[in-house]
């Protein structure tokens, strides 16, 4: 099943991507299992390889991948250097251990450094890194104009705010790129310490223009205007939301811990469509209206229901294969990569097949071969009108 070319009608809907991405976050979150957390690190690059675009946001999949890299090197150093809260057996190597005043119990500096704390300074850093490299997907796959176009009147001036802030990377990431090529065409030094500090500069430069120039074209557009809301319904809105958010929160929390999970879905959907519905008062707020609005089409319910299912069927399995979810480092055991919840990792793999491909500039090979066959048909037919005159 090959998925069509995406135009601007037929693109994904944004936050397709995103429930898409925190599905995978979720389930990243209940397990600290490496085989396992490996294994949604390579379903979420699978379908950004397949499915990204080549606009500036969708280069900063790398940039996640590398600071999920750096966030797991940092823990395993300070687990190496400072100790570990888990008791072991297995010594790896005893570091000079500096005094530290009565107020500083519980805080070691060097000491003995254990098999079990390293392993599970890994089993812990691996889990983070994976929500950073989920999220990183999303920022990946997913347009922030086209997200922000999605959002509710209620949050327009929140989500233009948020928007800027996810944009921030991505830009980021490309100014390095492209200031590193151009010093490269140079013949200058593009790597290095001393590389890095020229490029910062005209990095913060072109930062500096970008926000100069936002803020000019949000005035202009006429960004934090309001209507007239009758305090009555202002003060309702502000109840609902936050209210419902609160619901949102406590629910959330209830279904992630390990306790609690009966109460968390109900207070869960109590406090969504409180928050839904302080929302919809919220917009009434906002005027604005909307050109091409997003449609939520079939594919985007395939695409965000396969990060759903893979965040259930984690949570589910949490049930009946506790010890397989979070191998043990007291004792020091091998992890095992157990089969149902490999498998219902993979369902995220939908999206790399229903997503619609990634647009091809200049039409792509296609149009090129169907081109060239033209060329080469008139060119055909002009050579037999040429010998039928001779």
């Amino acid at each position: 099943m090959s998925a069509p070319q995406a135009t601007r009608s037929t693109a994904l809907h944004a936050g397709a991507w995103w429930l898409w991405a925190l599905g995978l976050a979720t389930a990243a979150s209940r397990t600290t299992n490496p085989l396992l957390l490996c294994l949604l690190v390579g379903v979420a690059g699978y379908v950004v390889a397949v499915r990204r675009t080549d606009a500036p946001w969708a280069r900063s999949y790398g940039a996640f991948v590398k600071l999920g890299l750096l966030v797991l090197g940092i823990r395993l150093v300070f687990a190496f250097l400072l100790g570990s809260p888990i008791p072991g057996t297995h010594t790896l190597v005893t570091l000079p251990e500096l005094p530290l005043p009565d107020w500083a119990k519980g805080v070691r500096i060097g000491g003995r450094v254990t098999a079990e704390g390293m392993v599970f300074a890994l089993y812990d850093g691996l889990k983070l890194a994976t929500l950073l490299i989920c999220v990183g997907a999303a920022n990946a796959l997913a347009n922030p104009a086209r997200l922000l176009k999605s959002l509710p009147g209620a949050l327009y001036e929140a989500g233009v705010a948020v928007v800027v802030a996810m944009t921030f990377a991505p830009n980021l990431v490309a100014d390095v790129q492209r200031l590193r090529a151009a010093r490269r065409l140079r013949g200058r030094p593009d790597r290095g310490v001393a590389a890095l500090l020229q490029v910062g500069l005209p990095v913060l430069e072109g930062a500096l223009e970008r926000s100069v120039a936002l803020a000019a074209a949000m005035d202009a557009r006429g960004y934090g205007r309001t209507a007239y809301v009758p305090r009555a319904v202002r003060h309702t809105t502000t109840v609902l939301t936050l209210g419902g958010l609160l619901g949102v929160c406590v629910g959330t929390y209830g279904l992630l811990a390990d306790a609690g999970a009966g109460l968390g879905l109900p207070l869960l959907l109590v406090g969504l469509a409180a928050a839904l519905a302080g929302l919809w008062l919220g917009g009434r707020r906002t005027v604005r209206t909307r050109y091409r609005p997003e449609r939520w089409g079939v594919r985007a319910w395939l695409v965000s229901g396969s990060g759903i299912a893979v965040a259930a069927l984690m949570i589910a399995a949490n049930g009946y294969a506790p010890g397989a979810l979070h191998p043990s480092a007291v004792p020091l055991t091998a992890p095992q990569l157990p089969l149902w919840p490999a498998l219902s990792v993979l369902v995220g793999l939908l999206p790399a097949w229903v997503a619609p491909l990634p647009a091809v500039p200049g039409g792509g090979a296609g149009a090129a071969g169907s081109c060239g066959a033209r060329v080469s048909v008139s060119g055909r037919s002009g050579r037999r009108k040429k010998e039928s005159a001779q």
